[in-house]
């Protein structure tokens, strides 16, 4: 299958709650699939009454869940690995008909998302607390528990890979899951969960609530939801994290991004102009961790042009895919006009590029390149959410590295150079989290943990990796001593 298939059939898309596909109670409202530009799906907002029913299934459900072993709960996730792998092209054609990806990027979103669910299956062998005695027959170890019933506010972009970054782990440790995917891409989410249910999952384990901000308000608000996982722009992931914070739950928000490239002359060319372009045009920029800003130093223009040429090849609706909506369309073309009046120069420009004969009815925006924009204008600071990549010229490293300091953001941050001390002075320097050497999406595998830091996070912690077991559980240490000892020491 080459094409994003879409057979007019407009589908009801439902919470699921306690195992079952149920209508919620507010407003209905359109998904638009980014491709067509037409409705796919219709669905309805998720009120406090309905967040209520999800809550009580998962609170019932959490309790005999909790109680199983983690080998046993990991049985579960075994078979749902199988399942994902053997439907995995219907899943990526759903995940690209809603969120505009294309087909090749969805599969690899829901891969990446396999790798996370991988690690949570190793739990079982690694996760093993530790057991020590610390005085004569006196024994100290760790234990796990379950928080109890967690939600996840998940974003557009990645309907199936950023869920998979916490359903394995949140489950795998005990808890009960709720799950408010994004407005724009909820059917995705419904998907996953028969494939789960079809795993073993308990009913109940496994909710989710279709809707918009009142929803997620909601969400948070409930009493009986101890921690709440984001992961969206930095303004909404700061409010999601005051308001959980102020309610005393745990709260993770991941936020948004301008993620820099140090570009010196000494970079291998090829794989500069491979691992840059794709770096802002792939997922159509529409990712936390696309470069943004392309700090240029010194002679470079032999590099800017293959990374040019390269994103000027790129077919739409297959090589690249569709803008979110028609208005993040729009706010892109005129963020280049803006840029141009500002005093950048436009050498790539896809403002006006054709639609795909396949796809005449989509969201389109051709990779665009802004050479010589000032690092204090919108293009160099504002995250634009989009293939969209600013050039801005620096006479060396130093000068680089202070405009890399001074973003507010600290996503992620790469280098390109044939140095290896100079790499050394980005890594050691840069402000970023997620740091790559010749590599244009620094996104660790796994066991390496994901997660930004300044205004790319709120709250403590990455949501993947080992420090995720610290978010979705508590660390219980229990001291142990039975029998009574002839000679004393201070915890005789």
């Amino acid at each position: 299958m080459n094409t994003v298939h879409f057979d007019g059939e407009i589908l009801s898309c439902q919470n699921y709650i306690s195992g079952s596909f149920v209508e919620a109670s507010g407003q209905e409202f359109s998904i638009y699939s980014p491709y067509t530009g037409s409705i796919i799906a219709i669905t309805k907002t998720s009120t406090i009454k309905d967040i209520a029913q999800a809550v009580a299934s998962a609170k019932t459900a959490q309790i005999d869940w909790a109680l199983r072993s983690l080998k046993d709960r990991s049985q579960v996730l075994f078979s749902f690995r199988h399942i994902l792998l053997r439907e995995i092209d219907a899943i990526s054609n759903l995940v690209s008909l809603e969120s505009g990806k294309t087909l090749a990027e969805a599969k690899a979103g829901i891969l990446k998302g396999i790798e996370v669910l991988e690690f949570a299956l190793s739990l079982q062998n690694l996760d093993t607390g530790g057991k020590m005695e610390v005085s004569r027959e006196v024994f100290c170890e760790y234990r796990r528990r379950p928080l109890g019933v967690v939600a996840q506010i998940t974003p557009f972009n990645f309907p199936a890979m950023v869920p998979m970054w916490t359903i394995p782990i949140a489950l795998a440790l005990g808890n009960a899951y709720l799950w408010k995917p994004s407005d724009k891409t909820p059917l995705t989410a419904g998907r996953i969960a028969q494939c789960l249910t079809e795993a073993g999952l308990p009913d109940g384990l496994l909710n989710i609530v279709n809707g918009g901000q009142e929803t997620a308000q909601a969400l948070i608000d409930h009493p009986d939801i101890a921690a709440i996982g984001f992961v969206g722009s930095t303004p909404v992931a700061k409010a999601v994290f005051q308001r959980g914070s102020q309610l005393g739950k745990r709260v993770l928000a991941l936020g948004g991004a301008k993620n820099h490239i140090l570009l010196l002359p000494d970079a291998d060319l090829d794989m500069s102009g491979r691992g840059i372009s794709d770096s802002f045009t792939g997922c159509a920029g529409q990712r936390c961790m696309a470069a943004s800003v392309l700090l240029a130093i010194g002679d470079c223009d032999a590099h800017i042009e293959t990374i040019k040429n390269r994103a000027a090849s790129l077919k739409l609706g297959k090589d690249m895919g569709a803008i979110i909506s028609a208005e993040h369309a729009a706010f892109l073309r005129s963020a280049v006009d803006e840029a141009e009046k500002s005093g950048a120069k436009v050498i790539l420009d896809g403002r006006s590029i054709k639609a795909p004969s396949e796809y005449p009815g989509g969201y389109w925006f051709g990779p665009t390149i802004l050479d010589h924009v000032p690092p204090e204008s919108s293009a160099a600071k504002t995250e634009l959410f989009g293939p969209l990549l600013s050039i801005v010229r620096c006479k060396n490293i130093s000068e680089a590295l202070a405009i890399e300091n001074k973003s507010l953001f600290g996503n992620a941050c790469s280098v390109f150079t044939a140095s290896g001390p100079l790499a050394e002075k980005v890594v050691r320097r840069s402000k970023a989290a997620m740091i790559g050497i010749n590599i244009g999406v620094p996104v660790p595998r796994e066991p390496f943990s994901f997660g930004g830091c300044q205004a790319s996070k709120f709250g403590h912690g990455d949501i993947t990796g080992q420090s995720s077991l610290d978010f979705w559980s508590d660390l219980v240490k229990v001291t142990t001593k039975w029998e009574t000892q002839n000679d004393e020491t201070w915890m005789s």
